[in-house]
Parts: C-alpha cells; sequence; structure tokens
C-alpha cells in the first residue's frame, strides 16, 4: 500500500461500511455464513412434493441434491480468489475446497482443476511468485464448503505476466470479474479488461484491511492466537514473542506499514477514519537499501541490516553529550541524528554495506514509532497493531517498535502484531466476493 502522508485537511472520515458479520459472513446480498452446510436457500415446491414420495434412500438422494443445488446459487462458483495489489507487492488469497465429491471432481472444467493444481503444487511460481506455506490456514468451513486458504505473494512489477498468465488458462470462461484492492486495482484495471477479458471489482483498501483482520483474528490461526506482542520490550536482545488475544479490539490505532504508511483509528468494525501517513514506509527502506548498498530485494537488505550495526552511521545522544541527556530522560544509546555520522569523510571510508542498511531500518522504522505514538496520544487510543508486509520476516523492526511504544510512553503503549501481516487486504477483498455472491 502506497501513502504520500497528506495534510490534515486531506483526512478520510470516518467511514461505515456494510454489516458484516466476522463468524462467517453475511450480507445485504448474500445468505449465506460461515457455519452453512450448502443447505441455505429456499426448497422448490416440486422439490418438496418429490420429497412426499419414494423410498427413504431416494428421498434422502433428493434432498442432498436440492441441498447443493440451493447452496450453489448462493455462492459464487470456484475458483474463490482475493487480491490486493499494492506499490510494491501483490497479495493473493486463494481458497482450495478440500471437501470435493467424486460427482463434483467429474463435472469440473479441466482448466478450473488445472488452476487448482498449479497453485496448491508449488510453493514458487517463476522466479518471483511465492506461496507463503507457514499461513496457511487450514480446514476453513467458509459458506459450506470446508478447505484451505493459501496465501501467495508477489512483486508488483510482474504484475502483466500474472495478466498474462490468467488469460494463458482462460480465467474467464470460470469467472468474469476478480474482487481487488489498492491502488494497483485501478491501475491495471484496463490491462485485466483488454488482456485476459476480466472485469475488476474494485474495493476500498481500508475497508478491506479492517475487514480482513478481523475476520482471521475470529478464526484464529489454525488452532493459536493471530496476535502477539514482545514481552520484555526495553530489553531488545532478550525480548520474547507473546501469543495473545485481540478480542474486545476497539478502540483501535492500525498502523499499516506497505511501501507507505497509514495511520487508522479505529473505532467498531463499520467506523474508522484515517489519522494520517507518511511516505516513509517500507518502499522507502528497500529503495535507499537498494542505493546505498546494492542490494537486489527486500530478503537481501533486512539479511545486510541483521548484520549491520547503525550505530557507525547514526550519531546518538552520547556522541554529543558524552552520555545521557538526564534532564529529559533521554538515554545516551538514544538516536540524536539519523545518519549523523555521515557528515564526516573517516567515518564514511570506515563504515560498511550493513552498516549503511542496519542505519536505514533503524531510521524508517523509528519514525514511524515516532508518528505512531503522537497519534496514539492524541486520539486517546491505548492499543497499537501494527500491520504490512513491511514486517514480514522483519524481526529487527518489530522489536523496536515494541521498545519504542514501551520507551516513549513509560510503558503505557503495548505494540501488537499479527502474523498474517500484509494479507488481510486480499483476504477483505476475498470475503467481499462471497459477500457478493449473489450478484456474480
Amino acid at each position: 500500500m502506497e501513502d504520500h502522508g497528506g495534510s490534515p485537511d486531506q483526512k478520510r472520515p470516518c467511514h461505515q461500511t456494510n454489516g458484516f458479520h466476522f463468524t462467517g459472513f453475511t450480507g445485504d446480498t448474500g445468505s449465506c455464513t460461515g457455519s452453512c452446510t450448502g443447505s441455505c436457500g429456499s426448497h422448490s415446491g416440486s422439490g418438496q412434493e418429490e420429497q412426499r414420495s419414494g423410498s427413504p434412500a431416494k428421498r434422502c438422494r433428493i434432498r442432498r441434491r436440492m441441498e447443493m443445488e440451493s447452496g450453489r446459487k448462493n455462492r459464487p462458483p470456484f475458483p474463490w480468489f482475493g487480491m490486493d495489489i499494492g506499490g510494491t507487492l501483490v497479495k493473493l488469497v486463494y481458497f482450495e475446497p478440500v471437501d470435493v465429491t467424486a460427482e463434483e471432481e467429474q463435472e469440473e472444467v479441466e482448466n478450473l482443476k488445472s488452476i487448482r493444481r498449479y497453485l496448491t503444487s508449488n510453493v514458487a511460481y517463476g522466479n518471483t511468485g511465492i506461496r507463503d506455506v507457514h499461513l496457511e490456514l487450514r480446514a476453513l468451513t467458509i459458506c459450506g464448503r470446508t478447505g484451505n486458504l493459501h496465501f501467495i505473494r508477489f512483486p508488483t512489477q510482474d504484475m502483466l505476466p500474472f495478466i498474462q498468465m490468467g488469460r494463458d488458462k482462460n480465467f474467464s470462461s470460470l469467472h468474469t470479474s476478480l474482487c481487488a484492492t489498492g491502488g494497483g486495482a485501478y491501475k491495471f484495471e484496463n490491462d485485466f479488461r483488454t488482456v485476459a477479458d476480466l472485469e475488476l471489482c474494485k474495493l476500498d483498501e481500508l475497508d478491506c484491511l479492517i475487514r480482513g483482520l478481523l475476520y482471521v483474528d475470529s478464526i484464529g490461526f489454525n488452532g493459536h492466537p493471530e496476535c502477539y506482542y514482545f514481552q520484555n520490550p526495553s530489553d531488545p536482545e532478550n525480548s520474547i514473542k507473546q501469543p495473545c488475544s485481540l478480542e474486545n479490539p476497539f478502540p483501535m490505532l492500525l498502523v499499516n506499514i506497505g511501501s507507505g504508511v497509514s495511520i487508522l483509528a479505529v473505532y467498531s468494525k463499520d467506523n474508522y477514519k484515517r489519522v494520517t501517513g507518511t511516505s516513509l514506509g517500507g518502499g522507502t527502506f528497500l529503495g535507499l537499501c537498494c542505493l546505498l548498498t546494492g542490494c537486489g530485494s527486500f530478503e537481501e537488505a533486512l539479511d545486510m541490516a541483521a548484520r549491520g550495526d547503525s550505530t557507525n552511521v547514526d550519531k546518538l545522544v552520547r556522541d554529543i553529550y558524552g552520555g545521557d541527556y538526564q534532564r529529559f530522560g533521554l538515554q545516551g544509546s538514544a538516536v540524536a541524528s539519523s545518519f549523523g555520522h555521515m557528515m564526516s569523510q573517516e567515518k564514511r571510508e570506515s563504515i560498511s554495506k550493513e552498516d549503511l542498511a542496519r542505519a536505514t531500518l533503524v531510521t524508517i522504522t523509528n519514525n514511524i514509532g515516532s508518528i505512531a505514538r503522537m497519534c496514539a496520544v492524541n486520539e486517546n487510543i491505548e492499543r497499537v497493531v501494527f500491520v504490512g508486509n513491511f514486517l514480514r520476516i522483519n524481526t529487527v523492526a518489530t522489536k523496536l517498535l515494541a521498545y519504542a511504544m514501551d520507551y516513549w510512553s513509560k510503558g503505557q503503549l503495548k505494540a501488537l502484531f499479527l502474523e498474517h501481516e500484509g494479507y488481510f487486504g486480499a483476504v477483505g477483498a476475498f470475503l467481499e466476493l462471497l459477500k457478493m455472491s449473489d450478484d456474480l
């Protein structure tokens, strides 16, 4: 998700969304819920007449057939996807049904089988597509179907090859539209239409973010909590990840760190406002690392940062005061000036690329943490939740955010994190597909 900050007068007003139940789903147009068994919808009169006659076995077969037909009317045809097309990454969620009957399998068209096999039998797609197997949500029951939810990502720069693959697999014969969110839903709309003969149902990314987050948190992570925090955050080297519950989550400050950053004050599942944002986010970190170190990927940048020492690059309080600034409680280890040592030619000649990567990560993370804390104070919110793909495999940043929230609030604010980090927008789009099932 890309954000360019914005002035106070550009803030989004409190936004009301349609009613939605996160134990399954209901909507203004659909009647399925997560607990339905395929029998949602009404039986036809002729079917009821048919059911009154015949043997018990025949009546049972008729009833099952009617239930299947009724259920099909109230859910979209497979495959079920949700997509979030961000400024740096495309996030895709795919529901793999595992309760396909022999009859259904026989009736399935070949390209539907081909799509399912391709997505579930691979963990990598080409050179850049990745299925995050460790995030898979197993044995979910959604709209009467049991299956697994898969999480796939690839760089936004590879969007056109993805669209061409959809064309080659004749996806438009299965669906005429896809539910998508993020800025790319607008940017690539014409490409989907002209190349793959698909219409995009464009959804608001912040609506999808909140909807997806609350849904995933409500179902949990395969029997474990989705949410976690760091115990003893004042000592990042020894802080310990601890699971926790996000029940009664409102109000919460939701900090979404993608290419840029958006900060939302969320008062209920259908009432929120965008407080502010900053253009200095994950895209800034990767862009600067590519310039400063020559790295070629987010993973490489984080690996370099993990081995670097930012104090060789940043000027600290102790470099100015010789120790702590006691009057205002500033520890000597606090950063006084990011990249402040780089004014010295001697310092520039002694640092490593790893030091530069670490300093870039610390600079971006500290800035986000500082803005988040000020927003929490201004909005009088004590629960701060950080999400977004910037946090993926980024333990340095998560621990630093936890430390910053704890230190600057004197223990009043606790930073919370979620396991599925950057996929909530895609999950929200996926849920919208099911909610709109009667319209498809």
